[in-house]
């Protein structure tokens, strides 16, 4: 609507790039009230010129040849993909959203929150919610944290 193009304009994103980031949002969470955060980490990385690093297109390339495949996990190998939607090997958004974003996805990139957090990686007790961080030093202490968890429950 008229509102969210404004929303757009003063974020400096076509509409085109809001739908593709509100899409890897929503894959990335399904907590509401987290998006706007997980929303601004991505476009401090975006305005960086950092790459989004964002899992949910590795998961997006796996299950474009078997959408029936269940996938738990992300491995580094994952990473090496060749495609442009493979966030961690290219930088900017993707050329498209990887699914089609609900209101809430797309409201939480025009209205992400401000902060200083480059990382974030899901909390090891699976509630759904994410440990944010400034650091890569930090961020990977939460991440080895929630690897040991997903190895120790044999989540392959």
């Amino acid at each position: 609507n008229a509102a969210r193009l404004r929303s757009a304009q003063q974020i400096r994103l076509s509409p085109s790039k809001v739908m593709s980031l509100a899409a890897i949002i929503q894959e990335e969470t399904a907590k509401v009230d987290e998006a706007p955060r997980i929303a601004g980490v991505y476009l401090n990385r975006y305005r960086s010129g950092s790459a989004l690093y964002a899992d949910p297109t590795l998961k997006y390339l796996k299950l474009k040849d078997n959408r029936n495949q269940l996938i738990k996990r992300i491995y580094y190998k994952d990473k090496e993909v060749e495609s442009l939607y493979n966030t961690y090997k290219y930088t900017g958004i993707p050329p498209g959203p990887i699914v089609s974003p609900e209101v809430w996805a797309i409201d939480a990139v025009l209205h992400s929150e401000k902060h200083p957090y480059e990382f974030f990686v899901a909390r090891e007790d699976f509630s759904g919610y994410h440990h944010f961080s400034v650091t890569y030093q930090e961020h990977i202490k939460f991440a080895n944290i929630y690897r040991q968890k997903l190895n120790e429950l044999k989540i392959k």
